[in-house]
């Protein structure tokens, strides 16, 4: 049965909106009928840009009966004031990452969404890159064996990009810094290949970037399965870079952004290239949540998982902080 596109509202319009927005224009399976933000001139624009409706406050989007869903990029610390009113209005929501700073929001959001009815999903579209995906396979598949340890990085130039007004460098809209806005992807990514982390060790520092915020920070993941895994972000290099190497007792797989991924097997003397399409991620995690708002799919990170993803995050805040080894469970039992 074939459906008309995902009538979307676009809310918040800084860069990351713009992202989206190209993306939902690729898919043609969700349509952008009309977007907000405060700013006059900012909306303005969106709506010349994207050929849809500048609305003239949240609450004419809410009352559209012909809005179904909102695409959501604001601030972190309204997810749960804007989250909660389109689920109260019955619209569904895809919100970036992370769910939100606290646990107790990310848990309010989650139940609002369920007891309303409507479909929560997270933008986590790193684990969807092609690369992941074979690994993943090849893990199912029994062909790592026992894995025993991975590496991982995630690095960006952000000192010409600075912007000291963006609640982005800000203690209070990211706490952590770099690894929860950019570090939290590959966090993900470890635990969708190496299974669910139990507990995390973290050190942060600030090094070049002004402001209040972390721009270097490292993570030691204890993973359920008794692996250990290690995660650097870094908002001060001299260039973007990313590294993902999981070793397993049977075989590893290599991969980083500019030689893509390689895979040796036990006995090996040399890696093999592994060749994988570059796949439009953000295209396919917002079709899947088109997708479970007709009913055909279900989001592959909905709140529950989003909330223990903040977790993992958060303990590592903690962990910087108090100087100890803090447990997943324990952040997830109180709040930081």
């Amino acid at each position: 049965m074939a459906f008309e596109p995902l009538k979307v509202a676009c809310l918040g319009m800084g860069w990351w909106s713009d992202v989206l927005a190209d993306a939902i224009v690729r898919s043609g399976k969700l349509k952008i009928a009309a977007c907000y933000t405060r700013s006059e001139t900012k909306r303005q624009a969106f709506a010349a840009k994207y050929g849809c409706r500048a609305a003239p406050s949240y609450e004419a989007i809410l009352e559209d009966r012909g809005i179904e869903a909102i695409v959501n990029t604001t601030p972190n610390h309204v997810h749960l004031e804007t989250t909660r009113a389109a689920a109260t209005a019955g619209k569904h929501t895809f919100l970036d990452k992370p769910i939100a700073t606290t646990i107790a929001d990310a848990r309010a959001i989650t139940a609002a969404c369920r007891k309303a009815g409507v479909v929560l999903a997270l933008g986590y579209q790193r684990r969807k890159e092609a690369h992941f995906r074979w690994v993943r396979h090849q893990i199912d598949d029994g062909v790592f064996g026992k894995l025993v340890n991975a590496e991982a990085n995630i690095s960006r130039d952000r000192l010409g990009q600075f912007d000291a007004g963006s609640w982005r460098y800000t203690a209070a809209g990211m706490p952590g810094g770099v690894m929860l806005q950019i570090g939290i992807h590959y966090a993900d990514v470890l635990e969708y290949l190496m299974g669910p982390v139990k507990a995390v060790s973290g050190a942060f520092v600030q090094l070049v970037l002004p402001g209040e915020n972390p721009d270097v920070a490292s993570l030691i993941l204890e993973h359920a399965n008794g692996a250990l895994s290690t995660l650097n972000a870094c908002y001060a290099s001299a260039s973007e870079y990313y590294l993902m190497n999981i070793y397993g007792k049977e075989a590893s797989a290599y991969y980083d952004l500019h030689h893509g991924l390689r895979f040796l097997k036990r006995g090996g003397k040399s890696s093999s290239l592994v060749p994988c399409a570059a796949n439009d991620t953000l295209v396919e995690e917002l079709e899947e949540f088109a997708a479970a708002v007709r009913g055909e799919a279900q989001p592959e990170m909905g709140g529950e998982a989003a909330t223990r993803s903040l977790a993992v995050l958060l303990a590592g805040v903690k962990s910087a902080r108090d100087g100890r080894r803090v447990e997943v469970a324990e952040v997830l039992g109180s709040e930081i």
